[in-house]
């Protein structure tokens, strides 16, 4: 008998800017180690991932430039808005991460944060950025696959 639960996923916010940026290697999903106020703000999506990435530095993974509104209610209580937060992966995880991330332009950045039942989770990615040139393709296949579907739009209507 399979007794394992279903955790609910919603998702918090999402790093739209990364997929047009970087060549999406590979995805990794991780926890995230906060404090109160910054699960309440969290909550209320006061959070942006914008120019976030994260580190693998003496044996841990840092989340840096994730910004987390202060929660208003919280006056005194607050926390730094953009503060290092500390990514929960294991060890084995954090060692082969290590060793990919040493490569040239290979770089972990957060994808989408969600909440996976009460604990929030960080869909983290091992990218490769872009060049100009990538992107403008990626333009052209984009336009190229909306052209078709137009057309084929336009022949099933008549």
């Amino acid at each position: 008998m399979n007794t394992a639960r279903h955790q609910p996923i919603s998702t918090i916010v999402t790093n739209r800017r990364a997929r047009h940026d970087y060549h999406i290697v590979e995805t990794f999903e991780a926890g995230i180690e906060l404090r109160g106020t910054e699960v309440k703000s969290l909550r209320a999506h006061q959070c942006s991932l914008n120019d976030a990435f994260a580190k693998i530095e003496h044996g841990e993974a840092i989340l840096y430039n994730f910004h987390i509104s202060p929660y208003e209610q919280a006056n005194r209580f607050n926390h730094d808005p953009l503060r290092p937060r500390r990514l929960l992966l294991h060890k084995n995880e954090i060692a082969r991460l290590a060793g990919r991330t040493e490569r040239k332009g290979m770089a972990l950045i957060p994808l989408k944060l969600y909440f996976k039942g009460p604990r929030a989770k960080v869909e983290l990615a091992l990218a490769q950025g872009k060049v100009q040139h990538d992107k403008r393709e990626d333009i052209k296949k984009r336009e190229h696959t909306r052209e078709i579907t137009r057309a084929i739009a336009r022949i099933n209507i008549r």
